[in-house]
């Protein structure tokens, strides 16, 4: 099985290109490649170019657990890079389908960087989702264990729990990011990020990846919290978010567009042994 891996900001992607080989993965092998002992190790798996009625490509997104993703801002980079890498895509912008909504995209620098549409974010409890009254959820109180933190909801595709802290560190994502994930608030289970608000145009997250855990960059992750950022009067339009992995660039306009820009490394191709499988 030919794969294709790439990094960006030390979020790390295996592709694997149906062009190259049927697939029919389950989700078993989805767990054993992305394992980091006994497959190659990633962040999870992706799925393209598939056909898509509604795009030029359709990407599809797993997660090291073998759940799908609907939506990923750095996978959608490091597919974007592996078109160009590949000659499908020129220097002309082009969309991509994802289970989370279309993107529009943008291949700069000879594909060390990729500029994304990410979409509209939204805070409706019913788009996210929360369970409860429909609403915007905005700083609302969630208990876990003997902690109490306030937390804004929201969407790009894909759910986002975002709490404002002053002291930020990997621990408190690793501690509480993963009971966060799976709270009963959330029916489809949420990422979490937890936000240090540095300036005006300047904030920094430790990220908890739902299917994934502990995640040293993510897009959909910067573009939720930067708008969170936004919306609570924090920060204005164009923010530097900064990760563990390095920095994105996202703008955020008057309804909440958010258009991100970022870094993407290619790393390697091989092949993967029918061995890995038995």
């Amino acid at each position: 099985m030919k794969f294709y891996k790439y990094h960006a900001l030390g979020n790390d992607y295996v592709i694997l290109d149906p062009r190259d080989q049927p697939l029919a993965l389950t989700p078993n092998q989805i767990r054993v490649i992305c394992d980091r002992h006994y497959g190659i190790g990633s962040d999870g798996i992706l799925l393209g170019p598939l056909p898509s009625a509604k795009a030029p490509f359709l990407l599809r997104i797993f997660n090291p657990d073998g759940s799908e993703a609907e939506k990923s801002g750095n996978a959608i980079r490091i597919f974007c890079r592996y078109l160009w890498d590949h000659k499908l895509v020129d220097r002309g912008s082009f969309r991509v389908e994802t289970k989370g909504g279309l993107v529009q995209c943008l291949v700069l620098e000879d594909g060390k960087q990729v500029r994304v549409g990410m979409g509209r974010v939204s805070f409706w409890s019913k788009d996210i989702p929360v369970v409860g009254k429909p609403r915007e959820v905005l700083q609302e109180p969630i208990t876990i264990d003997d902690e109490t933190f306030h937390f804004s909801g929201a969407t790009i595709g894909n759910p986002h729990c975002v709490i404002l802290v002053q002291d930020l560190s990997p621990e408190l994502a690793k501690k509480y990011g993963p009971l966060l994930e799976v709270h009963p608030l959330f029916p489809n289970r949420t990422n979490v990020q937890f936000l240090k608000v540095l300036d005006r145009n300047n904030i920094k997250i430790e990220i908890w990846e739902r299917g994934a855990g502990y995640t040293l960059a993510s897009g959909s992750s910067s573009s939720a919290a930067a708008a969170v950022a936004r919306k609570l009067g924090l920060c204005d339009s164009q923010i530097t978010v900064h990760m563990p992995g390095g920095e994105i660039s996202i703008s955020v306009d008057e309804d909440f567009g958010v258009v991100m820009v970022g870094p993407v490394t290619r790393i390697a191709e091989g092949q993967l042994s029918d061995e890995l499988f038995q």
